[in-house]
């Protein structure tokens, strides 16, 4: 098939698809957030119980769905990287109307990126295509997610996690260890994000999932080990109209400690009352965290050169019931992407590096800091 076909194809899909796109703000106004609507689409509730290795598969009954993966690796000559890998499914259609393979009931998104830490470079691709016919899925009955030729499935023991970028400069052929239990985050895994009751989302973990296999950058390949981290998220609405964004750390620290805390920022900068976080102890104790446990205390900004956000890229966390103190900074500054063709937020998401004190003994570690709602819309037109 000669380029120029190719070429027109990709076109026309990319056509269609952005027309679906469009279709998820005539469905969901700003009117239906909180609110059972006539979708049929679920809402997140308290009270759910997960079962697992069932759970790590697609919940298609919730409107939004992702499944995330990051981790700081070092390769087999002392090299490091930091890498994200993001599966999205997004509804359109709960029950499409036309039984045609062309309808569309999921959009289904994903975001590779890898920063070589040492050089200061910084990698992005993104997908998006429908699933109906066989572009792109997520199955049901156990865990495999595809975007083409990215997938992510497992064998029982581990998450295998394939991505490539479209030029074959860069991406990941990794092996996870899926051998803790899950960390349920919120109330037993039900995290509320706003005032009314249904914005919210089922959310668990896989903290500090052992890690090995390959990196690529810029055609080159290194056999890499070292921690990964897991985020399964699913819902229908999150965020409400005052909610700007919001500041989302993963920190493994060398003392076996892991921490997720997030701080949900307002239009007007103040820090909503529905941050949350969770820290898992070196014994596997899990000590939820409220908003008032959690302090965040923003640092040095970096301005984007090509969006023009400012991001602070170095903060100062703080649980004052667990006495910890932590300083993080970005590994490289320039971890900003753009998703232009997906999902269409710009936001900063890379590797981190933290010292600090825990219970008076010194700790330190690697993590992943994301940072939303600094440029183009606020993340509560995004995910409402």
């Amino acid at each position: 098939m000669s380029r120029k076909v190719l070429a027109i194809k990709k076109s026309m899909r990319w056509v269609e698809l952005i027309i679906a796109t469009v279709l998820t703000v005539i469905i969901l106004p700003e009117s239906t957030i909180g609110q059972e609507t006539d979708t049929g689409w679920a809402q997140a509730h308290q009270g759910r119980v997960f079962e697992f290795p069932a759970d790590h598969a697609s919940h298609p009954d919730y409107r939004i769905e992702w499944w995330y993966y990051t981790g700081n690796l070092e390769g087999v000559g002392g090299q490091r990287f930091g890498y994200q890998v993001t599966f999205f499914r997004v509804g359109i259609d709960r029950e499409p109307k036309n039984p045609s393979v062309w309808s569309v009931r999921d959009l289904f998104m994903a975001h590779l990126a890898v920063t070589d830490l040492d050089r200061g470079q910084h990698f992005m691709n993104e997908r998006l295509n429908r699933a109906g016919v066989a572009w792109a899925g997520a199955r049901e009955d156990r865990l495999e997610i595809w975007n083409e030729n990215w997938r992510l499935e497992s064998d029982g023991a581990s998450h295998v996690l394939r991505a490539m970028s479209d030029d074959g400069r860069f991406g990941v052929d990794l092996r996870l260890a899926a051998d803790r239990l899950p960390v349920l985050n919120g109330r037993e895994g039900f995290s509320q994000k706003g005032r009314q009751a249904g914005n919210a989302s089922h959310y668990y973990s896989l903290t500090r999932m052992a890690t090995s296999g390959e990196i690529r950058v810029e055609g080159q390949t290194v056999g890499v080990a070292g921690f990964s981290w897991m985020d399964h998220e699913f819902g229908t609405t999150f965020l409400e109209p005052s909610q700007q964004g919001w500041d989302w750390f993963s920190l493994q620290l060398d003392d076996g400690t892991d921490l997720m805390v997030y701080v949900i920022r307002q239009e007007d900068g103040a820090v909503d009352l529905h941050s949350s976080g969770t820290l898992v102890r070196p014994s596997g104790e899990v000590v939820p965290l409220e908003a008032d446990d959690i302090k965040l205390v923003p640092g040095r900004e970096w301005v984007s050169p090509r969006s023009g956000a400012r991001y602070p890229v170095e903060w100062v966390v703080g649980i004052s019931s667990e006495s910890l103190r932590l300083e993080v900074q970005a590994a490289v500054d320039g971890q900003e992407l753009h998703t232009e063709q997906s999902t269409g937020v710009t936001y900063w998401e890379g590797a981190v590096i933290a010292t600090g004190s825990l219970g008076g003994q010194s700790v330190a570690g690697r993590g992943y800091l994301e940072m939303t709602g600094y440029a183009g819309r606020p993340m509560s037109e995004v995910l409402r």
